[in-house]
């Protein structure tokens, strides 16, 4: 039987197992949300990391706490930044909507790490921890501070990856010439390195709106407190502390101009979450495309070649399956819900706070890091191997009989129109046809009808 000590609280007391780091508000909610096996992200509890540091450093600043307290506040912040005692932050996602139960499971831990760090009772959580401080302006800029952080060195870099990858293709495949299609129709012709072009363009307008988010993303609620008056918070605080946090993550943070909107607005948070669906969108799209241009081997499209990388069948001998495009159309449908949610959620500010923060902390975490790991998935495992079947991009060109367009200007859109239903109806090559309808000669077919001269770079 593990042994237990006794913490009190305004409600009574409460067991806690002897070898946890945390106290009765952090023990209450686990006895009380068994909900899910959804915790509270890492990423979240290394931001409040950072922000209880620099409210720590601005407290003394302002005289408010002392400068030992200060330092072992600072002490355990920057031991839990190294990636110790995270077991200690164990709470459900499925808590009170302000979070205010990871704000307090933060400063607990705090207090007792800090606490045994200094062998004497100098650290009390809510009159030193989060002294100038609430859960309801907390958890805000903590969730800010995250999401912040995970669009520069998630979101960012596997984007930049990908879009090195098809900037790559594209090289490697200029002069190549496939046929169109809209509507899952033949169209008319283009370089596949111009249909590569357009893939890459999508994560480029991804990634722009991505930067779109982050000024708003870097308003905090610091100094808000309980209500966005600022009560029990010394004027300035908010901005001090923001600067802290802007030299220690090399970022640029700033207050919110109004208080009261950044405790009851998630606004930010339903734009950045808005942007992560664009992207979602944007990847299904590739992902569509490079399955439906794969397919086959031999009784499909199959104007390209993905990678082989495991066996696709349990019955099926040597059946290959696009399982990259699979995982990542996955990804992007689970985000794609997750911004459902995040929506619905921050619409929910009533009155002076919105009481749906811990969902969509967790729903922007979860969402930013499948994008990013499946965009490094898709990029290592998949962009790196495509290549082009030419042979078959030609004979597909030379079969279409939307070549039928550049003669518009020779016989006329009607005759064009005759020509390919006829070419179609009697399963004759579009030269054939044009040549028995008398329209044009087979030497006047070779001269108009070029596919090099039907695409403009």
């Amino acid at each position: 039987m593990k042994k237990t000590r006794i913490e009190s609280d305004v409600l009574g007391e409460i067991e806690v197992e002897s070898d946890k780091y945390w106290k009765s508000q952090t023990q209450r909610s686990l006895e009380n949300f068994k909900i899910g096996s959804e915790k509270m992200p890492k990423d979240l509890i290394m931001s409040f990391m950072y922000l209880k540091k620099a409210c720590a450093l601005a407290n003394e600043k302002f005289g408010l706490i002392s400068s030992f307290q200060k330092e072992a506040i600072v002490h355990v912040c920057d031991e839990v930044l190294k990636g110790n005692y995270l077991d200690q932050f164990p709470l459900s996602v499925w808590q009170t909507g302000s979070g205010t139960q990871t704000n307090m499971n933060v400063n607990e831990v705090i207090t007792m790490l800090g606490n045994e760090w200094a062998h004497e009772e100098i650290l009390h959580q809510n009159d030193v921890v989060n002294c100038s401080q609430s859960s309801n302006d907390t958890f805000p800029a903590a969730l800010h501070i995250m999401c912040v952080m995970e669009i520069q060195n998630l979101l960012f870099p596997a984007l930049d990856r990908m879009i090195s990858d098809f900037r790559r293709l594209e090289d490697e495949n200029k002069g190549i010439i496939k046929i169109g299609r809209t509507h899952l129709q033949d169209a008319t012709p283009l370089y596949f390195s111009q249909e590569l072009s357009g893939y890459r363009s999508m994560l480029e307008h991804s990634k722009a709106q991505l930067e779109a988010v982050l000024p708003f993303l870097r308003e905090l609620a610091c100094g808000a407190t309980a209500v966005g008056s600022g009560i029990n918070c010394p004027k300035g605080f908010d901005q001090m502390v923001d600067d802290l946090l802007s030299e220690f993550l090399k970022e640029s943070f700033v207050p919110d101009p109004n208080k009261f909107h950044a405790l009851t607005s998630k606004d930010a948070c339903a734009f950045y979450s808005g942007a992560l669906k664009s992207l979602a969108a944007n990847l299904l799209k590739i992902a569509n495309d490079i399955r439906w241009l794969a397919c086959g081997p031999r009784c499909g499209i199959g104007e390209i070649v993905i990678p082989a990388n495991e066996p696709g069948s349990s019955i099926m001998p040597g059946k290959v399956n696009p399982t990259q495009c699979e995982a990542l159309s996955m990804v992007c449908v689970q985000v794609m819900g997750n911004d459902g949610a995040v929506g619905i959620a921050a619409s929910q500010g009533n009155f002076e706070l919105n009481v749906y923060m811990p969902l969509i902390a967790y729903n922007l975490d979860q969402s930013a890091r499948l994008l990013a790991d499946a965009m490094i998935s898709f990029s290592e495992h998949l962009l790196q191997g495509l290549k082009a079947n030419q042979e078959k991009m030609e004979s597909n060109v030379h079969d279409s009989l939307m070549l039928v367009t550049c003669l518009n200007p020779v016989i006329g859109y009607k005759k064009a129109a005759q020509a390919a239903q006829y070419a179609y109806q009697k399963d004759l090559t579009l030269k054939e046809a044009i040549v028995q309808l008398g329209f044009l000669s087979a030497e006047q077919f070779d001269e108009f009808v070029v596919p090099e001269k039907m695409i403009q770079e």
